[in-house]
């Protein structure tokens, strides 16, 4: 059996490669949906992940090192208007229990839409639907006046048609902390784990595992925040070769010309790296955020009209017991993701 609109489920996957900025080629993870941004302030900041030190509940989907006792009684929606019918969401909650902690659990879901059912003539049968769904509880503890660590649990299921699996994974997250300074830089393992069971019951597919840091500076006398975003450190060339380009050769000794530019190591560098800066006047009740992301930028762009391809923006705003935030992320001229994010603190309506 096939869908007419099977093209959609894998280019999801290799997009959802692409919006995370993994080090893997689309398609040989499963589970990728994990490294989605989940809010509107991570997206605009151009990765997964953010190292800042606040009360943002949003922040510790992808950093549960960060997890505070702020984030008690703060409840957070976040869609993320996706390409074609594809979209996704996230819900969190944080409660903090005496002498143990404060806990913060994410439900996370991803929806591919409606496929309509063919038989291998191109009879219609019928339609199906495909989605993703993890369940993640975190939990962080201070080591130190400046240190703190912090633990995801996820569980993990997922549907494409009839096929379905389940899995789980854990990141494990340690961050300095310098509130006096503005400065916390973090370091993250993610997605440690498995496929408990897999979706036609063969040979079970690695998730994917990721290495990150992280660091962020505001200034005493400046009303912004400088970003900068480590990806992939477990793996040093996240470039891409293509098997069917042909070779450059000698125009003389006709043999392969090997790219010796000095730009060559800067090209693997830049590739893990993604650099930011956060607009916070005030009291942070108003947030301006714009990013680069050049591996992004590399890998979608077209070469005759690169346009802003790489680049995301987004703002915050708070509006009484309500923070309101929005981003957009350029991944192709063809379009971008929007993300919306509603953060209120159910603590406020008992005051």
């Amino acid at each position: 059996m096939i869908s007419n609109k099977s093209f959609v489920i894998v280019l999801s996957i290799l997009l959802s490669y692409s919006l995370s900025s993994k080090a893997q080629l689309g398609g040989s993870k499963t589970y990728m949906f994990l490294n989605m941004a989940n809010s509107a302030r991570v997206s605009a900041l151009g990765g997964n992940y953010v190292p800042i030190y606040d009360n943002d509940i949003t922040l510790a989907y992808s950093n549960p090192s960060l997890i505070n006792e702020k984030m008690h009684g703060q409840f957070s929606l976040n869609y993320l208007n996706y390409f074609e019918d594809v979209n996704a969401g996230f819900v969190a909650y944080g409660h903090e229990f005496n002498k143990i902690g404060t806990f913060v659990a994410t439900l996370q879901f991803l929806s591919y839409g409606d496929f309509i059912e063919r038989d291998e003539v191109g009879r219609e049968l019928g339609s199906f639907r495909a989605s993703e769904y993890a369940l993640t509880i975190g939990w962080a503890k201070k080591l130190s006046d400046h240190f703190q660590i912090g633990v995801n649990l996820k569980n993990i299921y997922s549907k494409l048609e009839i096929y379905k699996s389940y899995g789980i994974a854990a990141d494990l997250a340690l961050s300095y902390i310098n509130e006096e300074k503005h400065l916390t830089s973090s370091f993250i393992v993610k997605n440690i784990g498995r496929q408990i069971t897999t979706y036609n019951g063969g040979d079970r597919e690695p998730i994917p595992f990721e290495i990150q840091w992280g660091v962020s500076k505001k200034f005493e006398h400046a009303p912004f925040r400088l970003v900068l975003l480590l990806n992939d450190l477990q793996k040093w060339d996240l470039t891409y070769t293509d098997p069917n380009k042909e070779p450059e050769l000698d125009p003389f000794t006709g043999e392969p010309v090997e790219n010796s530019s000095g730009w060559h190591f800067g090209d693997k560098l830049m590739r893990h790296a993604i650099f930011g800066v956060e607009l916070a006047p005030g009291k942070g009740n108003f947030l301006v955020q714009l990013a680069y992301n050049y591996r992004r930028r590399q890998e979608l762009k077209i070469a005759s009209r690169t346009a802003l391809v790489g680049f995301s923006f987004g703002f915050g705003i708070k509006i009484s017991k309500f923070k309101l935030s929005y981003s957009h992320a350029n991944y192709h001229l063809a379009g971008g993701t929007n993300t919306f994010t509603i953060t209120t603190n159910f603590s406020d309506f008992l005051k």
